[in-house]
C-alpha cells in the first residue's frame, strides 16, 4: 500500500473515533449560536447559498467542541497552513463524519464549500466538497474537455493511478479562493480553455500542505519566499497528452494528472522567472536544486508526504524551475 493511501486509511482509523466521541459529546440544548451555512454547487457550476440541512445540524456551540477534539495538523496540515480541505463520500477522512455533523447528511455528496465561522475555528478554514467522478461523460465534465485517466484506458500501474474520487469546481467567483497561506485555486488550473466556466480539477491537499512546508524550510535556511509561482498544477489528462513524446517532454502518465504534483519556482520580484536563491548571481538548475534540497528536508522530517522532485534546466520558452510532487514514495531526477 502507497504511504498516502495508508495515510488515509490510518487517518479514518484514528481520527473519526474521535470525533464521534466529541460529537456525542456535544450538548443539544446549547443555547443556538450562528447557523453554519454553505456554497453549494449544481452540476454546471452555478452556485447557491444554503443553510445546513439537518435536523440535528450543529450551532456554534456543540460546533467549536466538535472541532476542538480532532488535532490540528488533521485539520491544517502538517504545515498548518490550510485553508480548504477536499472531501469525498469516497475519502475515508476526518472530514466526513465532521461535514455531517456540522452541515447534515447531503453535505459529503453535494459539491460546494463549507465554511466554519470564524467563532468556531481559530483561523479559517473551509471544506470543498467535491463533484464525483462519474460526472464525466466520456471526455468532458459539462462543457470542460478533460479526456481519459490511464485506468479509463487499461493502464492501471497501481493504486496510485486509479481515476480521481473527483473534481473540485472551479468558478471565476471562486477562483481566487485561498486554499493556503501562499496559493489560491487559480494556481493550480490547467492552462487551456481559458474561456470555459465552470472548470473542474483534480487537487489534493498533501501537495499544497507539501509546498508550505517546502517555503518553511526555505525560509529557515536563509532562502526567504514571499512568493512562488506554480507554472504547473493540475493538468487534465488531455492537455497533458499534447507534451507526451517531446524530447524533454511529459510522462504519460504523469502525476500532474492526479492533482499531486506542481512545477514551482521561487519569484518574489514578480518578474515571472526563478530568483536567485543560491546568490551566485546567475539563474540556473541551480537555484531549482536549492528548493529540491528542501523537499529532501521536508520528507525526511514527513515521510507520509514522500514524492518526487525533478530540478529542469531553463529553456527559451520558461526559466529553470523544480518538480514537486506528493505521490506516496521517493522519486529523483535532473534535467539540468
Amino acid at each position: 500500500m502507497h504511504t498516502k493511501y495508508f495515510a488515509r486509511a490510518t487517518s479514518r482509523a484514528l481520527w473519526i473515533g474521535a470525533i464521534a466521541a466529541t460529537a456525542l459529546g456535544a450538548s443539544k440544548g446549547a443555547a443556538h449560536g450562528e447557523t453554519l451555512r454553505a456554497r453549494a454547487f449544481s452540476a454546471d457550476g452555478a452556485a447557491d447559498l444554503v443553510r445546513a440541512d439537518s435536523g440535528e445540524a450543529a450551532d456554534a456551540s456543540s460546533a467549536t467542541a466538535l472541532i476542538a477534539g480532532i488535532p490540528r495538523d488533521t485539520v491544517y496540515g502538517r504545515s498548518g497552513k490550510l485553508r480548504v480541505r477536499f472531501v469525498s463520500a469516497r475519502r475515508g477522512t476526518f472530514a466526513v463524519p465532521l461535514l455531517t455533523r456540522l452541515f447534515g447528511d447531503s453535505a459529503v455528496s453535494s459539491p460546494g464549500i463549507y465554511t466554519l465561522p470564524d467563532s468556531i475555528a481559530d483561523q479559517p478554514i473551509s471544506f470543498m466538497t467535491l463533484l464525483p467522478f462519474d460526472t464525466k461523460v466520456k471526455g468532458t465534465v459539462g462543457s470542460y474537455r478533460v479526456g481519459y485517466w490511464p485506468e479509463e484506458r487499461g493502464r492501471l500501474r497501481s493504486d496510485a493511478y486509479e481515476n480521481p474520487d473527483g473534481f473540485v469546481v472551479v468558478t471565476p467567483e471562486n477562483q481566487d479562493m485561498q486554499v493556503s497561506e501562499h496559493f489560491r485555486l487559480r494556481d493550480f488550473l490547467t492552462h487551456d480553455q481559458q474561456d470555459v466556466w465552470p472548470k473542474y480539477m483534480v487537487l489534493e491537499d498533501a501537495l499544497i500542505d507539501k509546498l508550505e512546508l517546502v517555503i518553511e524550510d526555505l525560509d529557515a535556511h536563509g532562502v526567504h519566499v514571499d512568493h512562488m509561482t506554480v507554472m504547473s498544477g493540475f493538468r487534465t489528462p488531455q492537455y497533458n497528452a499534447q507534451g507526451v513524446g517531446r524530447k524533454g517532454g511529459r510522462a504519460k502518465d504523469s502525476r500532474h494528472q492526479f492533482g499531486d504534483a506542481a512545477d514551482v519556482f521561487v519569484d518574489n520580484n514578480r518578474d515571472g522567472r526563478m530568483d536567485d536563491l543560491n546568490h551566485d548571481h546567475r539563474v540556473d538548475s541551480r537555484d531549482a536544486k536549492v528548493i529540491v534540497a528542501a523537499v529532501e528536508r521536508v520528507e525526511r522530517a514527513y515521510p507520509e508526504l514522500a514524492g518526487g522532485g525533478g530540478v529542469y534546466r531553463a529553456t527559451r520558452a520558461h526559466g529553470p524551475f523544480a518538480h514537486i510532487d506528493a505521490r506516496g514514495w521517493r522519486a529523483r531526477w535532473s534535467r539540468s
